[in-house]
C-alpha cells in the first residue's frame, strides 16, 4: 500500500465535471471561475495534505506572494516545501507547518544530510532548500498574515551585510552551510559538446557512423533545438516557449542575426536581444520547412487541434494578434501558458504557433527536452562515453565560450593602444563580461562573473601543463655532493 504523503498538483482549467449528484460538489465544481477570480494561471503549484485537504492558508504562498515568479521558481519552492511538510508528516508525528521548531529543522537538517538511511543530499541542494523554506516562513510569519507564530529556521547576522530583501530582512538562515557559492562551472568545450551531440542526439556511433541500432525519429530536430541553445545561450524555458513569429528570417552574408525575445517569456522578464549563428539559423529553418510540417499534417488528420480547448487563433499571421476579453493582444505578450494553445489559421487549417512541436504536432513542454537530454546521456554511457550534459550546462558553454573569445579579441585590440585609445575603444565597444550578462539576461553582473572563475581556472590548467614534469635539478648526483654548487632552478 502507497504510503500516503504531502503532493503537489498543478491547476488546469477545463477539467471534465465529476460524474455525481452531490448537490453539494456540483455547486462547488466552477474551478475555472474560482481561478479567474484568484487571477491564478495555468500550471500554478498547490499542495494537498496526506489526509487529502488543500490548505488555504499554505497555498495562499503560491497564487499571491509568487504569482508573479518563474514558473521554475514556483516548482523549486513547491517541490522543496513538499520534501520538509513530509518530513513533519512521517517523522515527526504529523506535526501541522505552523507549530514547527528549531529542533524539528535540526531533525530535518540531521536526516537530509548525514543520516545513513538518509538521502546525503550536496551542500549547494540543501542551502536552495533552507533559502526556499525560509522565504516561505518569513511570509508565514509577517505581520501581514501572521500564520505561523514563528520561523523554525534560526537566523543570523550576515557576515557581509546585504541590501534589505523584499521583507525588509538582512538575517541569513543559520543552518545553511556556509560554504560559499560554488564556482563551478558545468560547461562542454566545442569538440566534446559535438561529440556527445552527435552520439547522443544524432544516434552515431563513437567512430562517427550512423548506429544501426539508434531508433530515434526526432534525431534532426533534437540536435537542432541542442545546436541553437548552445549558439545562443537560451535558457529551457525560454527557447521551448518561442514561437515561429520569433524566429529571425536568413540574411545572406550576415554571420548573426538577432531576434528579440520578449519579457512574456523571459525568465524575470529579462527581455532582450538574441543572436542567432548563421549556421543555427538555417538548420532552424530547415526544420521548420521540412519536419515541422509533417508533424503538423498528421495533427491535422488526427483532429489534434481541434480538441484544444479555448485555443487562441491568428487570423492574419502577418499581424500576429488574438483576442482575449474582447482585447486584440499581439504575441510577445502572451506567456508560456497562452502560447501553447496559440493556432494560426493557414489557407492548409490550423497549425500550432509554437516553434517546437512533439512528435504529435502539439507544442513542445520541457519536460519531452529534459527527457531527450537524458536519453542522450544514456546512449553516451551505452557507448562507454564518459560525457553527459543538461540543458543548463549548454547555456553554461555559451557564456564560457562566447566570453574567453570576446577577452582574447579585447586584449589583442588593445594591446597596441595607449591610454586614450583604450578609453575609446573601451567606451566604443563596452565590456566583454556586460556583454555577456546581456546576452544571458542576467539582472546583475555579479552572476556573470562565475565564468571568469571558470577562464581563471582554464588559464590555471594551461599554465599547469607547462610545468616540467622533472622537478629534480640538472646537476649530476656526484656533484650534488659538492656544497660549492647550486641547483638549477626549474
Amino acid at each position: 500500500m502507497t504510503e500516503l504523503t504531502w503532493r503537489v498538483f498543478y491547476t488546469r482549467r477545463d477539467l471534465p465535471r465529476p460524474q455525481t449528484t452531490d448537490p453539494l460538489i456540483d455547486a462547488l465544481w466552477d474551478l475555472d471561475e474560482w481561478l479567474d477570480n484568484h487571477n491564478v494561471l495555468d500550471g500554478s503549484p498547490y499542495l494537498i495534505s496526506p489526509d487529502g485537504r488543500y490548505d488555504v492558508e499554505l497555498n495562499k504562498y503560491f497564487t499571491t506572494e509568487l504569482s508573479a515568479s518563474p514558473e521554475n521558481t514556483q516548482r523549486a519552492h513547491a517541490s522543496d516545501l513538499k520534501l520538509w511538510l513530509n518530513f513533519l508528516w512521517c517523522s515527526r508525528g504529523g506535526k501541522d507547518w505552523r507549530h514547527a521548531t528549531p529542533e524539528d529543522r535540526a531533525a530535518y537538517k540531521q536526516w537530509r544530510t548525514a543520516d545513513p538511511r538518509g538521502p546525503h543530499v550536496d551542500w549547494p541542494t540543501w542551502d536552495r532548500e533552507v533559502a526556499t523554506v525560509n522565504a516561505f516562513y518569513k511570509w508565514a510569519v509577517h505581520p501581514k498574515q501572521q500564520y505561523a507564530a514563528e520561523n523554525p529556521i534560526l537566523q543570523r547576522e550576515p557576515r557581509i551585510r546585504p541590501s534589505l530583501g523584499r521583507h525588509g530582512s538582512a538575517t541569513t538562515p543559520a543552518e545553511s552551510s556556509h560554504t560559499g557559492p560554488r564556482n563551478e562551472v558545468v560547461w562542454l568545450p566545442p569538440e566534446i559538446y559535438r561529440a556527445w551531440r552527435d552520439v547522443g542526439l544524432r544516434g552515431y556511433t563513437p567512430q562517427g557512423l550512423p548506429d544501426p541500432s539508434f531508433r530515434g525519429r526526432l534525431a534532426t530536430r533534437n540536435a537542432t533545438y541542442s545546436d541553437l541553445m548552445i549558439s545562443t545561450g537560451l535558457r529551457l524555458c525560454e527557447q521551448t516557449s518561442l514561437s515561429v513569429f520569433e524566429l529571425p528570417h536568413q540574411v545572406p552574408g550576415q554571420a548573426n542575426v538577432r531576434t528579440w525575445l520578449p519579457r512574456s517569456i523571459a525568465k524575470y522578464g529579462s527581455a532582450r536581444w538574441v543572436y542567432v549563428p548563421a549556421s543555427s539559423l538555417k538548420a532552424v529553418w530547415d526544420y521548420v520547412d521540412e519536419e515541422r510540417p509533417e508533424a503538423v499534417e498528421d495533427a491535422r488528420g488526427a483532429g489534434v487541434y481541434e480538441r484544444i480547448r479555448n485555443p487562441l487563433i491568428i487570423v492574419d499571421r502577418t499581424d500576429p494578434r488574438v483576442e482575449i476579453d474582447g482585447q486584440r493582444i499581439t504575441v510577445d505578450k502572451l506567456g508560456h501558458a497562452d502560447r501553447r494553445r496559440l493556432l494560426i489559421d493557414t489557407p492548409d487549417g490550423l497549425e500550432p504557433a509554437a516553434l517546437w512541436l512533439n512528435e504529435y504536432g502539439l507544442p513542445s513542454g520541457r519536460s519531452c527536452w529534459q527527457e531527450a537530454f537524458k536519453a542522450a546521456n544514456r546512449r553516451c554511457a551505452q557507448h562507454r562515453l564518459g560525457l553527459r550534459a543538461h540543458p543548463h550546462a549548454l547555456r553554461h558553454s555559451f557564456a564560457v565560450i562566447t566570453l574567453e573569445q570576446l577577452w582574447r579579441g579585447h586584449v589583442q585590440d588593445m594591446a597596441a593602444m595607449n591610454p586614450g585609445q583604450r578609453q575609446t575603444h573601451q567606451m566604443v565597444f563596452g565590456d566583454p563580461l556586460n556583454w555577456v550578462r546581456l546576452r544571458l539576461g542576467h539582472r546583475s553582473v555579479v552572476t556573470t562573473l562565475r565564468y571568469l572563475h571558470t577562464l581563471q581556472e582554464l588559464e590555471m590548467q594551461t599554465r599547469m601543463a607547462l610545468i616540467p614534469t622533472d622537478w629534480e635539478p640538472t646537476a649530476s648526483p656526484t656533484d650534488l655532493d659538492d656544497p660549492t654548487l647550486e641547483a638549477t632552478p626549474v
